[in-house]
């Protein structure tokens, strides 16, 4: 048995019914030209026979019924792959509408703690000829990023490469991450002993200079109530040319650009459930807050900022400066912290999380933010699995307590893929957002003409 890292340990103990704390992601694929009916059939069994299954898909706790499960990981010494790999069909017509549905399903139910902590469904019975892929692991193993990340490393940008590995697979050699040598503890000692002018730096900006979002201004909504753990997922790609054209001539981001989107839609969707606040929505928003020239060896550099969506605005062009602005202004004071205080003001940002599955946290204080919008980097290229062209990319998210909704996108070739997950019981007709979000989009086109 391996001691289980402490982040591993907490998200399998705050799981409940309520509340599946796994990762997922749906992928649509056009099978290769002149593949038959039998071809998805034919690539689960030639997958199946792959043997070589790195470590981490092989893991499971220790022991899934007590206390001890949280402490320990061991590995699955003989793996049962056709309980992992399942090959499903959609009802009829086989609209997106039902594969949605099913996706809903999946993504609402716990996984087995006495097997490795991933399930794969092949789907195939789309009306258009397409198949599927859904794909959840839990997050005690892998987060979303990594997810999509290890996602991409078994695609390939060759049409002709039949020779993809399966979903649990790798084309190379897993390498267990080195842990980077700590930094000294005098420069530690030193960034921690410069937190107390960085506080008044914040406080200065938060409440003199009013250009600074901190957690507990958020509004109220009806997306920070407490959940259930049956879920709805909703997805949709748009063209990213039509964002990089607003993003140019407005002389923003292509990120702004997506919040201001999302923004639109959540307050046409709050209208119509005549429940839209008159204060504006606070949205998480991870940002990467590495610059452009640095290169990728320099270690974790993730914020979470707060961002103010302007939803009381009802002017686009409006919605899409206040965004612009609260965004600079987060990531203004980012960068002037050393990654040590970043980390600890990101933390401050979320630290509610923390204590939300706590009775009576959610009802009786105001949440730290609304939403969480994550926009995360995916393949430039167009992809292939073994021959099948990738069209789409949804990641499916994880939900908490005060936190009923959230939008995920991804970057896919020539398109921005959107997936939604939200609380069945607490979202009503989440499929609604993505017409807002279609509608806002245009919005934005005819403001900005």
């Amino acid at each position: 048995m391996a001691l289980m890292p402490f982040t591993d340990s907490m998200f399998l103990l705050v799981e409940s019914r309520e509340h599946p704390m796994h990762v997922g992601g749906l992928q649509l694929f056009r099978k290769p030209d002149g593949a038959g009916d039998d071809f998805l059939r034919g690539l689960r069994e030639d997958l199946l026979k792959a043997d070589d299954v790195p470590p981490l898909f092989l893991r499971r706790p220790a022991r899934p019924v007590n206390t001890a499960g949280y402490l320990a990981w061991t590995q699955e010494s003989e793996i049962d792959l056709d309980y992992h790999f399942r090959h499903s069909a959609l009802p009829q017509p086989g609209r997106i509408r039902e594969l949605l549905e099913l996706t809903s399903r999946w993504h609402g139910t716990l996984l087995d703690r006495h097997r490795p902590l991933w399930e794969i469904h092949l789907v195939e019975g789309l009306q258009d000829g397409r198949f599927a892929m859904y794909n959840k692991i839990h997050h005690a193993l892998m987060d979303g990023v990594s997810a999509l990340r290890h996602m991409q490393s078994t695609l390939s940008d060759d049409p002709d490469d039949h020779d993809c590995p399966p979903p649990w697979g790798t084309r190379h050699e897993s390498r267990e991450k080195s842990a980077q040598a700590p930094r000294s503890v005098v420069k530690t000692l030193e960034q921690l002993a410069g937190l107390a002018p960085v506080a008044v730096k914040v406080a200065n900006e938060a409440f003199r200079e009013h250009t600074l979002t901190l957690p507990m201004q958020a509004p109220r909504t009806m997306f920070n109530v407490p959940i259930g753990g049956a879920r709805r997922f909703a997805a949709q790609s748009w063209p990213v040319s039509r964002v990089r054209a607003i993003a140019a001539k407005t002389g923003t981001s292509r990120n702004d650009v997506v919040l201001a989107m999302c923004a639109g839609a959540l307050r046409d969707y709050l209208i119509e459930q005549s429940a839209l606040p008159d204060a504006p929505l606070i949205a998480m928003v991870p940002v990467s807050m590495r610059d452009k020239t640095e290169t990728e060896s320099g270690g974790n550099q993730i914020g979470a900022l707060l961002c103010n969506l302007g939803t009381d605005k009802a002017d686009a062009a409006a919605r899409l400066t206040t965004i612009n602005q609260s965004m600079r202004d987060a990531k203004r004071i980012f960068k002037e912290l050393t990654p040590i205080q970043a980390l600890l003001l990101s933390g401050l940002n979320v630290a509610q999380l923390g204590v939300s599955a706590v009775p009576g946290v959610v009802n009786n204080t105001r949440p730290p933010f609304n939403l969480v919008i994550s926009n995360v980097p995916g393949p430039r290229k167009q992809m292939y699995w073994n021959g099948a062209h990738l069209d789409g990319i949804y990641p499916a998210s994880v939900l908490l307590d005060g936190q009923a909704l959230n939008i995920t996108l991804t970057s896919n070739s020539d398109n921005l893929d959107f997936g939604i997950t939200g609380c069945r019981r607490s979202v009503p007709h989440l499929q609604r957002l993505l017409l807002h979000l279609d509608t806002a989009l245009s919005e934005l086109e005819a403001a900005v003409a």
